[in-house]
């Protein structure tokens, strides 16, 4: 009896999500996103919800065209080419993996190919809106420094008047977590903008990963690779801020992690994102998630000058090619290169 024969949906998903993280070394998220195409497929071959599903029958019958048929209807039901390219991608890295493990008969996605992807520019923040965007976080900090202060005043003259100490207390702590929660808030936006990195990459910091005296943090990239990515005095000054208020989210759970939650664990990257999304919309610059900033500090780097290897490796990128299409050269700085560059400019 062959592995496919005996296997039931949950099984299947177990045995594919330890192949991608022991074997592949994927990112979290790409483990998330790969395992949600595997079931989205399960699915449309009629594999009912339950873990307990048998399987056998769905992929002994599977071929080419049902896996065209899939993304025909992803692609009809207004999936971006981003998203079928990448679901092209899991699908074909599952086929070759199951037809090893004798799951399938044959690797039958071999020939399947990726929708041809999006190569519109992502929506980037000039360097005035970035500064925008970051000087309103650390006006929300002066913000809420100003309401503790007044609150402490008020406090103080009423704990003189012989009014309850509990309530005082319970204000006095509400205050320094709402101070620390925009500190942190201040400290990440300005480590997502001066460093590039994913927000994955921001959520998974330690404490040890940064280095102060050098401005550098250490980072654990996809495929489980490390780089080392400096920082500005900025930066550096918002997340020594931070760090001397981390102890008022802090508890148990808090381990070793840089940025915490509101319940005092690693900080979860939706958090980040809504945190970005409010800020931008606070600071009147265009909406962007984390990633239009990698995409913003990718742009701005190489626009002052540095050269598309050195930003390649600041990102992470395994691809040239990849890089490229994070940055916007303006037309101003293709100018500059040709007169410095070409003689008969």
């Amino acid at each position: 009896m062959t592995q496919a024969a005996q296997s039931t949906r949950g099984e299947l998903l177990d045995a594919w999500e330890r192949y991608l993280t022991l074997r592949r070394g994927l990112s979290e998220h790409t483990v998330r996103a790969y395992l949600g195409d595997l079931e989205d497929l399960l699915t449309f071959l009629g594999v009912g919800p339950d873990r307990d599903e048998p399987i056998a029958g769905a992929l002994s019958l599977l071929d080419l065209a049902d896996l065209r048929a899939w993304l025909a209807g992803l692609d009809a039901s207004g999936c971006s080419r981003a998203t079928l390219a990448r679901r092209s991608a899991a699908i074909r890295s599952f086929s070759a993996w199951a037809a090893h493990e004798g799951r399938l008969s044959d690797d039958v996605a071999a020939r399947l190919r990726s929708p041809r992807t999006d190569n519109r520019l992502p929506t980037v923040l000039t360097p005035t809106q970035a500064q925008t965007l970051l000087e309103t976080a650390a006006q929300a900090v002066e913000r809420v420094r100003e309401g503790v202060r007044t609150a402490g005043g008020g406090a103080g003259s009423a704990s003189g008047a012989g009014s309850a100490s509990g309530a005082g207390s319970a204000s006095g702590a509400g205050s320094a977590r709402g101070l620390a929660t925009a500190l942190r808030d201040a400290a990440l936006l300005e480590m997502l903008y001066a460093t590039g990195v994913r927000v994955s990459e921001l959520c998974g910091l330690d404490l040890s990963d940064a280095d102060r005296r050098e401005r550098t943090i250490k980072v654990l990239g996809k495929g489980g690779k490390e780089r080392v990515v400096p920082y500005g005095a900025p930066a550096d000054r918002a997340l020594e801020q931070w760090l001397a208020h981390r102890r008022a989210l802090a508890s148990p759970r808090s381990g070793n992690a840089l940025f915490l939650g509101a319940r005092g664990g690693r900080i979860d990257p939706r958090t980040v994102r809504e945190i970005v999304h409010r800020t931008a919309v606070a600071a009147g610059v265009p909406d962007l998630g984390p990633h239009g900033l990698r995409h913003s500090a990718a742009t701005h780097v190489l626009s002052g000058g540095a050269d598309l290897r050195s930003v390649q490796e600041l990102l992470g990128h395994s691809s040239l090619a990849t890089t490229q299409r994070y940055t916007h050269v303006t037309p101003e700085r293709l100018r500059a290169v040709y007169e410095q560059a070409f003689p008969r400019a």
